[in-house]
């Protein structure tokens, strides 16, 4: 078996889960955190852009979904197989990888003059990016202490935000600019070619990953560097036994639980680090988890993809509904600080929970407002509330699944996620010409209930150690 023996890697993983945050720490997060910030503003890119085309090229909304839904078809894929990968050879490799597929296709997409190779170019797009978000989420969670570990990757996903405002501000001012503002807006969206080189050179592998393949002595220096930023080897904090709760019965944080006995890894192959998914142990956490992102997905790529256009449609001029889109985008930052702060005093579920109902009753609302006040109110109630939803729910998709299978595990409920991403884009046209923006939103407020009823099927690890299975 390619693996040490499991006291070893807990060894490892309770040191790991000790240590205060240092400023190692800080360059893990900071690291992964740009890249996650120049992922979304590409994807933020795309729904200025396509209003641009819309008028440029002449392009009908059925057009326009398809190429906003054919970035997802490629992150579907993107993110089945990046996890896949990253379990298999590592996390910084193929986060890096994933930068620099992505940057490249969206800087030559500055070049296109037709809607089919665009159509190419945006499938690459979503290929990279579809894989480089769970495999961020997992490399640093398995570096985060386990007290603040859901509030680190709370923060990790509050990126997203910058790079979506950053998104909101090119297409503010550069898209409507000038007739080639659009390509101009991809040309920018190459930056992470360049990046990706400084990850793969600048940022440590996962110790918990090379200690599970029997790279124990590098995983050894990697946790060594990290307590010496510390400034102490000790360990500082008590830290809850790495063992996984029982499916049927989630950890509860207010209990420790006593160590386990060692166990092997769950899986050392691919096909059984996807069996593992729909093992009795993980098939409940693996149904409900699918079904959340299904349903996030849907709602948050269905309204945020289409809300320069609506804007549009509702007699607002581009350059106004730009605007108002950038000003919305800005509440997702207390949405992102809100949330980092109740998952570790609620807990990942009860979080999640609220934000998606809060997301819900923003919907709504929105769907049926006109004025500008309340279009900027419940526009921003809806992103405040969806991101923050969205920090949540990547803080618990590593945690529910063990270090063998934990890659995986998150890049299959994040590809299932981009199936509904494919059809949200599509369909929203068609809801539109049924019953305006009302039922449009009405459907987005649905898909947010249904999600935060599936969260209640998850596993609770607030303030529990990975699973380093």
């Amino acid at each position: 078996m390619n693996g040490t023996p499991t006291i070893e890697r807990r060894s490892l993983a309770q040191r790991l889960d000790a240590l205060p945050f240092t400023r190692k720490h800080g360059k893990v997060l900071g690291g992964s955190g740009i890249g996650w910030a120049l992922d979304a503003m590409d994807v933020g890119l795309i729904s200025f852009i396509i209003a641009a085309l819309a008028q440029q090229w002449g392009i009908d909304k059925g057009q326009s979904g398809l190429i906003a839904s054919i970035g997802f078809a490629g992150m579907a894929i993107g993110a089945s197989l990046g996890g896949l990968l990253a379990d298999r050879f590592g996390r910084r490799q193929v986060f890096a990888v994933t930068l620099l597929v992505y940057g490249v296709a969206t800087g030559a997409s500055a070049l296109v003059s037709g809607v089919g190779l665009l159509l190419v170019l945006r499938f690459f797009v979503g290929l990279g990016l579809g894989a480089e978000l769970p495999v961020a989420s997992t490399y640093v969670s398995e570096f985060a202490p386990a007290r603040i570990r859901g509030r680190i990757i709370v923060i990790l996903e509050a990126f997203w935000a910058v790079g979506w405002t950053a998104a909101a501000v090119i297409g503010y001012f550069v898209v409507p600019a000038s007739e080639n503002g659009w390509r101009w807006a991809f040309a920018l969206g190459a930056i992470p070619a360049v990046y990706a080189l400084a990850v793969r050179w600048g940022l440590p592998e996962s110790p918990r990953w090379l200690a599970g393949r029997g790279r124990t002595e590098q995983a050894e220096a990697i946790v060594a560097s990290f307590e010496s930023a510390a400034g102490s080897r000790a360990a500082e904090q008590p830290v809850r036994a790495s063992a996984p709760a029982p499916a049927s019965a989630p950890a509860s944080p207010s209990a420790p639980e006593a160590a386990p006995e060692a166990a092997p890894p769950v899986a050392t192959s691919t096909g059984g680090r996807l069996a593992t998914l729909w093992s009795s142990e993980f098939r409940g956490r693996t149904l409900s988890i699918w079904i959340v992102w299904f349903c996030v997905n849907f709602a948050y790529y269905g309204a945020f993809i289409w809300i320069p256009s609506i804007l549009v449609d509702a007699g607002f001029s581009l350059v106004r509904s730009f605007g108002f889109t950038l000003i919305i985008t800005l509440a997702q930052l207390p949405g992102y600080a809100v949330a980092a702060w109740l998952i570790e005093v609620w807990g990942r579920r009860l979080t999640l929970s609220v934000f998606l109902l809060g997301s819900a009753a923003s919907a709504i609302v929105f769907g049926t407002v006109h004025t500008e006040a309340a279009i900027i109110a419940s526009g921003m109630a809806l992103s405040f509330f969806n991101l923050g939803a969205w920090g949540a729910l990547y803080a618990v998709t590593p945690e529910i699944y063990p270090t063998s299978s934990r890659a995986t595990g998150a890049g299959w409920a994040a590809g299932v996620g981009r199936i509904a991403s494919i059809v949200a884009p599509l369909l929203v046209p068609v809801l539109l010409a049924a019953g305006g923006a009302g039922l449009t939103f009405s459907v987005f407020a649905i898909f947010f209930i249904v999600a935060a009823g599936a969260a209640w099927g998850l596993v609770d690890r607030k303030g529990a150690a990975l699973d380093d299975r």
